[in-house]
């Protein structure tokens, strides 16, 4: 039985009395060490939308006006061109592109090619997220255009016989069969290709990490929001720990997403840890960042994602608790008593600089022409909620995986230091 994590009896004790050696990303690769200036390479942008504080915003408007999007230094990337799915009322594509000199492109491939016979840029990043769009009956899953915008940019590398770097935001697709075609496809074709979100690369607390190599017995990780747009949030927090266990990523053996007394059945059948997941919240900041009480019991319409990994391994994403309003995960590890626990902590509010972290590793793939970390993560992550919304919508049903026979080996990316700057105040 492991005793309450508390937030002060964590940090109270070393990180090597657990007789374990945390990375800090002060050793990992990364462009923090290294700042000298290189050549500003063009990019696509090709976004559903283009509003304020939207993701192409906090991602793309830091190429166009810097880390902070107040000017000053950015990534060594330049907008050429822009493709706007859908356009209205806040629109920003436009005054930016006369603002700092891109085109808007009417398709995908002039935005690659700007109307010629050849790529025109070195890269291409392909966002995704926001705009209106319908949902899978049932699932309520988000139809967001990710697989055509990713065909309609392969459909240019062909015509034109040359690949680039490309990023998808997020996860995937919403269905894992796009998800796989666009795995499939970038492979077969050799395109650097990335995806995923800002969980992976933000701030921390503890600022740690676990080796590679780590003997994982369980793993339990904290979510809030959207079962779907938040809940891939949670799972990648969860996955970018879960890699870094022995013999890296197996692929997974079933999932089951389980409500109300499912979720306690599941807990007697020992499918979680009520210890584990007791000190996880203990460690967690308590809802709302201290404004509310921490609640006494589990929220009604919490879902727990239960996943049975190929080599054994288990994790749960325990979704919508009212516990916590961050993302969280503790991981057991064998032969250590207590549990290695961290806080992924965005800045809560413009610039949103955590996507600062996420577009570092964009910037080094498309100068490098080698992903920085690889994009199976997000494959796997994006397949495993499409299957627990899937099982939430059959009634609970425990569903086999087979196709999540996914693997790989992690890499050590760096995370962002210290912890999160104040935002912005509004203008």
């Amino acid at each position: 039985m492991l005793r309450p994590l508390t937030r002060r009896r964590f940090l109270q004790t070393s990180l090597g009395s657990a007789g374990l050696t945390f990375c800090d990303g002060s050793l990992t690769r990364g462009l923090f060490a290294d700042e000298k200036p290189r050549a500003r390479l063009p990019i696509a942008a090709v976004v559903t939308v283009y509003r304020r504080n939207s993701h192409a915003d906090v991602i793309i408007g830091k190429i166009l006006e810097g880390w902070t999007q107040e000017g000053g230094l950015g990534p060594d990337l330049k907008v050429a061109s822009m493709f706007v799915d859908q356009q209205g009322d806040g629109d920003l594509s436009e005054p930016l592109a006369k603002k700092h000199g891109f085109t808007i492109a009417k398709t995908i491939d002039e935005a690659l090619t700007l109307g010629t016979n050849s790529l025109a840029v070195a890269g291409v990043l392909s966002i995704g997220e926001h705009g209106t769009y319908p949902s899978v009956p049932g699932t309520d899953q988000v139809m967001y255009p990710r697989r055509r915008f990713f065909d309609e940019i392969v459909a240019t590398f062909k015509r034109c016989q040359k690949v680039v770097p490309v990023f998808s935001d997020k996860h995937l697709a919403y269905a894992w069969a796009d998800a796989k075609h666009m795995f499939d496809t970038a492979r077969e074709l050799r395109i650097p290709f990335m995806a995923g979100s800002s969980v992976p690369v933000m701030w921390r607390n503890p600022s740690a990490t676990i080796p590679i190599g780590s003997e994982i017995t369980e793993a339990i990780a904290l979510g809030y929001g959207g079962l779907e747009s938040y809940g891939f949030h949670s799972l990648e927090g969860l996955q970018c720990l879960m890699e870094r266990r022995k013999g890296g990523e197996s692929g997974v053996k079933s999932v089951q997403s389980v409500t109300g007394d499912g979720i306690w059945q599941a807990e007697k059948e020992g499918r979680w840890s009520k210890s584990l997941f007791d000190a996880l919240v203990e460690f967690s900041p308590t809802p709302y960042k201290g404004k509310q009480p921490r609640p006494k019991e589990l929220a009604k319409d919490a879902v727990f994602y239960l996943i049975d990994y190929r080599d054994g391994t288990k994790a749960t994403v325990a979704m919508g608790t009212g516990f916590s309003h961050e993302f969280a995960c503790a991981v057991s590890m064998r032969g250590h008593e207590k549990p290695f626990a961290v806080n992924f902590m965005p800045q809560d509010g413009v610039p949103f600089g955590h996507f600062e972290h996420l577009l570092r590793a964009v910037e080094q793939m498309i100068h490098s022409g080698q992903p920085s970390y690889p994009v199976e993560r997000t494959l796997l992550t994006t397949g495993i909620l499409d299957v627990a919304l899937h099982s939430l919508a059959e009634k609970s049903q425990r569903l086999d995986t087979p196709q999540l026979a996914v693997t790989y080996q992690p890499a050590d990316w760096s995370f962002a230091k210290g912890t999160p700057p104040p935002p912005r105040a509004a203008s």
